[in-house]
């Protein structure tokens, strides 16, 4: 009970030394104190915002679709305007459309063989949307685990400046370690919630392109397989 009484004691006088010393730091001066880690949490939040905004941008492009576009392209097929009906494709120039141009060329072979180069294109289209997603998955969880890191090196930091300082421990030397442990902390989560619900917005954004892909897709197949009125 006393040794935990001693802990709560040196915790408030700590809290209070690091209260004190921030009233009169910038916010420059308290990312230079939580040490070097900060600037590998600062290169990963920068790296962060690139891609997010990045493939925000590629995303909402890839999205937009002209609502006739199955219809003029039912229009060009059933005329027998193939090369036209691929143009068309080129001049729209979304994922959708590439994977549509795809199926058109196969015209004239067998069904499966028109449907492997739609499914092919569809999953080309994807990686491309996917690309830099992994490194934004890889920092939500990474960069909270640097700020633990911190956290471990600050404390170690703390307890050695308490060995050396002996008998007479001053609360001004620790809060050097404290700064350490909890400013890399804070880092880390600031860096690693917006990397988080950031990859999972563009993960529901590109789930929701392939859905508009696959249902563009039934909707070729069903042109291809219409039939021919006498």
């Amino acid at each position: 009970m006393i040794l935990f009484l001693q802990a709560a004691d040196t915790a408030a006088m700590l809290t209070d030394a690091m209260d004190a010393t921030s009233k009169s730091m910038s916010l420059w001066e308290l990312f230079l104190a939580g040490g070097w880690l900060m600037w590998v949490l600062l290169i990963l939040g920068g790296i962060t915002v690139f891609i997010f905004v990045e493939r925000f941008m590629a995303i909402r492009k890839a999205s937009v679709m002209d609502m006739n576009f199955m219809n003029r392209i039912r229009d060009k097929i059933a005329e027998g305007k193939i090369a036209s009906a691929v143009e068309s494709c080129r001049r729209t120039n979304t994922p959708i459309a590439r994977m549509i141009e795809k199926g058109i060329e196969r015209i004239g072979r067998p069904m499966n063989d028109v449907q492997n180069a739609i499914e092919n294109a569809a999953n080309l289209e994807v990686s491309k949307l996917e690309n830099g997603l992994p490194y934004l998955a890889m920092i939500a969880g990474g960069a909270p685990m640097i700020g633990f890191l911190g956290t471990v090196i600050g404390m170690v930091q703390a307890f050695m400046s308490m060995e050396s300082a002996g008998s007479t421990v001053d609360m001004s030397i620790l809060a050097g370690g404290m700064y350490v442990a909890m400013l890399t902390t804070v880092a880390g989560l600031i860096v690693g919630i917006p990397a988080y619900f950031g990859y999972n917005y563009l993960v529901a954004r590109i789930e929701k392109l392939v859905f508009q892909m696959e249902a563009n897709s039934i909707a070729f197949m069903d042109i291809l397989n219409e039939p021919v009125e006498k």
